[in-house]
Order: structure tokens, then sequence, then C-alpha cells
């Protein structure tokens, strides 16, 4: 957009969280790059942090939330929801937002039982139905937005020492590893959502080292504290430039 176009010109240096989105933005603004930085993603982790829960249950649960907008991909959550419906596995969503209501058409056509859906809740409280989970999801759309973002609910499940499960884009796999620190899958594809739950579920120590990993690498890069430090350099860089 002109907006962004004539912010960047006027500034000494902008700030995106991607190297791909900064290399994305200089072919929309039509060139030079190197009054960018890369700054990744920060969540409060006074609150958003692991949760020890010791929950008697007879299923596997796997946590989403979010505003139910395209780059997120609800249908395809739901559809693999119904895939896994006969191993023992039921779903949390929490939240509401743009396709609610064509989702939830979906849930009746499916006849989904095997989900249970929550109004948003303020912050502090969705770390309660994280820390219950046994795996997160990220985003599965597959339009550009989707290409193009890292989101925070990526950045929440690895500080709550979550394993997390998300669509393959360029921007998350600049912070984090398939197979190491999380279990990437194709855009718009609900079986390979299902057949990751699956592999998660069944593999206690795949799913304890994306977990362990995944943690490292938010309290490596993405706490208030990260944040503030590489801010902090970034302005000082332009001041001084």
């Amino acid at each position: 957009a002109w907006s962004d176009w004539l912010s960047h010109r006027c500034a000494r240096l902008s700030i995106l969280d991607s190297r791909h989105v900064i290399r994305h933005f200089g072919r929309v603004i039509g060139g030079d790059t190197s009054r960018f930085r890369r700054l990744f993603l920060s969540v409060d982790d006074t609150v958003i942090h692991p949760i020890v829960q010791h929950e008697e249950r007879d299923h596997f649960l796997v946590h989403f939330h979010g505003e139910y907008i395209p780059f997120h991909g609800v249908r395809h959550i739901l559809r693999a929801a119904k895939l896994l419906e006969p191993h023992g596995v039921r779903f949390q969503i929490v939240g509401k937002g743009q396709t609610y209501e064509a989702d939830m058409a979906l849930v009746r056509e499916l006849g989904l039982g095997n989900v249970t859906f929550h109004d948003p809740v303020p912050y502090a409280e969705l770390t309660r139905f994280m820390a219950r989970a046994d795996v997160c999801l990220g985003i599965f759309g597959d339009n550009d937005r989707a290409s193009l973002v890292l989101t925070n609910k990526v950045i929440e499940a690895i500080g709550m020492g979550k394993p997390l499960i998300t669509r393959r884009n360029e921007p998350v796999q600049e912070l984090l590893q398939h197979g190491e620190s999380v279990y990437l899958v194709p855009p718009a594809d609900p079986q390979a959502i299902a057949d990751a739950v699956l592999a998660l579920k069944n593999d206690p120590a795949l799913r304890e080292r994306i977990a362990r990993q995944g943690h490292q690498i938010f309290l490596q890069h993405c706490t208030m504290d990260r944040f503030g430090a590489a801010f902090k350099a970034i302005v000082q860089e332009a001041v001084d430039a």
C-alpha cells in the first residue's frame, strides 16, 4: 500500500518480523531492503509460560484459539477433527470471528462430536485452556497472508512449552525447525493435520522434544526482555544513523 511505502521512505529504519516478509516488502516497494530490520514477535512471558497441570482424562486434547479469519483455516482443523474421531482425540477451539457461522455449518454437516467451542476469554484465562492441551495448533490457511505470517498463536504455543503443529511457511521456518521445535504440515490439508496429531499422540518422545526445544527458542528470541533489548538496539542504530 502507498501508506506503507511512504512510512518506510520517511523512516530511518523499518521493523518487520521475518526476513521473508522483508524480501516481500522489498519487492512491493521496489528494491532496497537495507533499512529493514527483523524482530521476531514476542508475547508477555509473565502470562505465557509453562504451567504444569495434572488432569486425568481418557483422550488426547488438541487446542486452537483465534478469530476465525480465513488464513487461520479453521475449516481444515474441523475436517481433521472428523478424521480423528475414532482415535480418542478431542479438540477445544476458543474464539469467534469472520468465518464462525460458515465453520459452524460445517460442524453440523460433518456431525462433529469431538470438538468443544468456547467464546473468547481474557488473555490470562487463555493460558488455562492451553495448559490442559497435549498439542497446540497454529494456522492452516492457503491464502497469501498465511504464507507471510508467523502469528502470535505460534509464539504463545512455544511460550507455553507446548508441542506445536502449524502450516509450513518461510517465516515460521526462520524461527523453528520441523521435527525438532515444531511439526509442520502443508497448507489447507486436513489429512496432514490429522497425521501430525497422531504422530505426536503416538510418540511421547517426539512430543516432548518439540515442546522442549520450541520453548528454548522462545526463551532465546521471544520473551519481552529479548524483544526489548533487540528493539532498543534497533532504535539506537536509527538514532546513530
